[in-house]
């Protein structure tokens, strides 16, 4: 049982089954959790991920290739490293490898269709080396083709920075090594043209049907790569345009300079060729020698001749993540070959055939069975180009393409009259800020004469403007719902917050737009975030005269909060229970709001003995009482408070007066407590019959 099925990394991604193992790693299937949708992960094998080293070395890389976003390259979505294991999730890709795919078309593309993937693949590795990323393992078994007939490159497992600059013949280089390019069988410094060279014999494999090197040992076809030329593609196939054997033959040129520079102007070339199959590079093989390297370097090749003139047997190699037959194709050997000891033994032999003929004697029969062979082929070809040739030597008939540039695809398909006869394939969809399924370029073009064997007018459709789907983000929380916002591109807008009754605290109430709308990428949504259920009022229990025990489980029951308990001597109120509150009785009060409590000490022993004050007029007197107000600032509340009643308050600015007074009307000896801003502040003894 493998560990890891089943498992869940950093609490998000599921592992479900195994779906392929290779060389550095394997390749599980698994859910994301997160977004809910299936994701292909690569996990780092364990013996190499005991090397510290290179686990910093594909961890680094990895971070690299992530950054890469193109159609034609596998996406990577987020790359893991821990201390127990490395991986990369990437999509999961519903096709199968274009290895498979030749090989279900019998190992040979049609030309046009083997245009049709190369193209793609150009695309890709041109992205890739704008970025900085030389892949180094182009070959069809690392070329996914999807059922849409689109491709993506996939598996850069030892993809390099281009600052990498050298290469070495590594186990996985060998496992590749009918696609390798000769610097990096050499070991040489390469660049973004490797790449290049790699996809040239890609596409002369798909056209071909055969591989350009053969060999006993992975060692043996590199060798071939840097010592040897190929037969070209027409010396296979007559039929293989000659401008498409001369984009190959120059991707494939052993040295990097007579290569493209780029991969844009190797897909300047192939987009040419696809408007104008007739169109003549003037490229040539015999300009595309073996790259010139230091005598130090040569490697020794088994002349022509030692090679066994018995049928080579089939052989089996094992590559990477995959097992495949390669039977040995009958071919001539290469030209370098041809070029060295077989051809003097030729020569020789013509020689040897041409004095047999002067031995033999007079010739004169010869001549007279030739003029008899000639007189008779004569009369066939009148025969022939008086009936059977006569009309096809005729002009040829044309007919004009209808322009289908700004119609809509679903209108016209089956348009017969519009048609005329054509038919209509379709091609790329593409962003454009035309309307959705709008034909925005066709090949041929449109009012162009093509002769009657141009059937197919290829289309290539708008897909509208780059634009990203709303997702829905119910059942979410915010943290959750800009992550995933994040991973689609788009971003949360600060959020508002709101009561709710049944939605918990912190998850998603509503959003703006709605599931299903096409946005801009980066373009903000709008959320409104519960706060929970809103808090209800209830009336300030009253709390004057309890004990402070009795005080204290009255605001426990009623959810209220604890706040100051602020003793002070009463000589009315016996000690231990309470002389005033705030807030006051009846007032309305939510649940958490703290209470704060003034509590009897009892009267004050050492206070002098009271004389008998004249009595005050029958309605009190009126004194100030001075309020200090020292370590506020701005604008306060003042409350003053006599036998538990609220008897003045005033608003004063703090930042302008240190202290304030507020008369008060009483009789007798009365303590006053001041509250400031709803917190008792302390308080004065007024003896207002003094």
């Amino acid at each position: 049982m493998d560990p890891y099925i089943g498992k869940l990394l950093d609490n998000r991604y599921e592992i479900l089954e195994l779906v392929g193992t290779g060389g550095m790693a394997k390749v599980y299937k698994a859910r994301c959790h997160r977004l809910n949708r299936l994701v292909a992960i690569k996990i780092l094998r364990e013996d190499l991920a005991q090397d510290a080293e290179f686990r910093r070395r594909f961890h680094d890389e990895s971070q690299a290739i992530a950054m890469l976003s193109h159609p034609n390259i596998v996406a990577v979505y987020d790359v893991s490293r821990s201390s127990e294991l490395e991986y990369i999730v990437m999509e999961l890709i519903d096709g199968i490898t274009l290895k498979q795919y030749m090989q279900r078309k019998g190992n040979k593309l049609n030309w046009r269709e083997a245009l049709h993937f190369i193209i793609q693949i150009t695309k890709g590795l041109s992205h890739a080396h704008g970025r900085g990323i030389i892949h180094r393992d182009i070959k069809p078994h690392n070329i996914m083709v999807l059922r849409d007939g689109s491709v993506k490159v996939s598996d850069f497992g030892i993809a390099r920075v281009a600052s990498g600059g050298h290469s070495t013949l590594t186990q996985e280089a060998l496992g590749s090594v009918h696609y390798i390019s000769p610097e990096q069988a050499r070991g040489s410094h390469i660049d973004s043209r490797s790449d290049l060279y790699s996809a040239g014999v890609v596409l002369y494999e798909m056209i071909t049907g055969r591989l350009p090197f053969e060999g006993d040992t992975p060692v043996s076809v590199a060798i071939q790569h840097i010592n040897s030329i190929p037969l070209s593609p027409r010396e296979l196939d007559a039929s293989i345009p000659e401008a498409l054997e001369a984009i190959t033959m120059k991707a494939m040129a052993p040295n990097p300079d007579d290569r493209y520079l780029s991969a844009d102007d190797m897909l300047a070339d192939l987009e040419e060729f696809r408007k104008n199959p007739n169109i003549n590079f003037d490229y040539s093989a015999s300009e595309f020698g073996p790259e010139e390297v230091p005598e130090e370097e040569y490697t020794q090749i088994r002349p022509a001749h030692s090679i066994p003139s018995r049928p080579i047997p089939e052989r089996r190699y094992v590559e990477d993540d995959y097992e495949e037959n390669y039977p040995p194709p009958h071919r001539r050997p290469s030209r370098r070959y041809e070029d060295e000891e077989d051809y003097p033994a030729q020569r020789r032999h013509r020689y040897e055939d041409e004095e047999l003929v002067r031995r033999r004697g007079a010739i004169w029969p010869v001549f007279l069975a030739v003029a008899a062979v000639l007189l008779f082929v004569g009369v066939i070809v009148y025969f022939l180009w008086n009936t059977f040739f006569a009309g096809v030597l005729s002009p040829p008939n044309t007919h004009t393409v209808p322009n289908l540039v700004g119609e809509m695809y679903a209108e016209v398909k089956d348009d017969a009259a519009l048609l005329d006869g054509f038919t209509l394939i379709e091609g790329d969809t593409v962003t454009n800020d035309a309307e959705p399924g709008t034909i925005i370029d066709q090949d041929p073009k449109g009012e162009r004469e093509v002769g009657e064997n141009v059937t197919e007018i290829k289309i290539t459709i708008s897909g509208g403007p780059d634009v990203v789907p709303m997702i829905s983000l119910d059942g979410m929380n915010f943290q959750q719902a800009s992550d995933a916002l994040r991973a689609i591109g788009l971003k949360a807008a600060v959020p508002e917050y709101e009561n709710h009754e049944t939605i918990e605290p912190g998850y998603i109430i509503s959003y703006t737009p709605q599931e299903g709308v096409k946005l801009a990428p980066g373009s903000s949504v709008e959320m409104v975030v519960s706060k929970g259920p809103a808090d209800k009022p209830i009336p300030m229990p009253n709390l004057v005269g309890m004990t402070e025990e009795l005080a204290k489980s009255t605001i426990e029951m009623y959810k209220l909060g604890t706040g100051k308990f602020d003793p002070q001597h009463d000589d009315t109120v016996p000690e231990g229970r309470v002389i005033s509150q705030y807030p006051l009785a009846e007032t309305e009060v939510t649940e958490g709001t703290e209470v704060n409590l003034i509590i009897s000490l009892g009267p004050n022993d050492t206070k002098p003995p009271a004389v008998d004050p004249p009595a005050p007029p029958a309605d009190g007197v009126t004194k100030d009482v001075d309020i200090p107000l020292h370590g506020y600032s701005g604008t306060v509340t003042i409350q003053l408070l006599m036998d538990g009643v609220q008897v003045a308050s005033k608003t004063e600015d703090a930042n302008l007066n240190e202290s304030t007074t507020i008369p008060v009307t009483g009789t007798g000896t009365k303590v006053i407590t001041y509250y400031i801003n709803g917190v008792s502040a302390g308080f004065r003894t007024v003896n207002f019959d003094e």
